[in-house]
């Protein structure tokens, strides 16, 4: 913690009035987030799965909180922590809001598992309707086959139809025929 205490001085150190009002510095696994209201800079040092907007709202109600405690008397301050008495507000105000996130955190685990739940349940059906698909595909392939060989069983029985038919013709003109020869001849 050492080593972010010293690149938090040397942060303050380096702040201007070119510097960004809001803004969120990267510091191994944590961010620096600060808020500028001139003529206070208020700063938080959070883990990288902290909520953004968690952190700066608790910067700006940490801020607004002091400017209208000791908005007046900071210009006349000599000693350090002469505004040590604020520490109960930023304190409270640090369990409110790591609170909000413990709860904000739970809430999105539970939408999260609900959507698993329903991501597992819509996938089951989906291999059930590839199941019944698969299935249903079968019975068309062999349907298609069975009609297939059905055609063709038709068609050999339409030939044999008419073969049939043709040779009773031509037996019978054949017949006649040979009866009209000799009884006419």
């Amino acid at each position: 913690m050492v080593k972010y205490t010293n690149q938090a001085k040397m942060l303050f150190r380096k702040l201007n009035d070119n510097s960004p009002t809001i803004h969120t510095l990267e510091s191994g696994p944590y961010y620096f987030h600060y808020v500028i209201k001139t003529p206070v800079c208020s700063l938080c040092l959070c883990e990288k799965n902290f909520s953004r907007k968690s952190a700066f709202a608790y910067l700006e109600d940490v801020t607004d909180e002091f400017l209208g405690q000791n908005g007046t008397r900071i210009a006349s301050v000599t000693r350090p922590y002469h505004f040590i008495e604020f520490d109960y507000y930023i304190q409270q105000a640090k369990r409110k809001y790591a609170g909000r996130s413990r709860h904000a955190i739970s809430a999105v685990s539970s939408e999260l598992q609900d959507v698993t739940r329903i991501m597992v349940s819509n996938i089951e059906d989906v291999i059930h309707r590839g199941e019944a698909l698969n299935i249903l595909e079968t019975r068309a392939n062999d349907l298609s086959d069975i009609s297939k060989k059905y055609r063709e069983d038709a068609r050999l029985l339409n030939r044999k139809s008419t073969l049939f038919k043709v040779t009773v013709l031509l037996f019978f003109v054949g017949f006649f025929g040979f009866v009209a020869r000799y009884l006419f001849w």
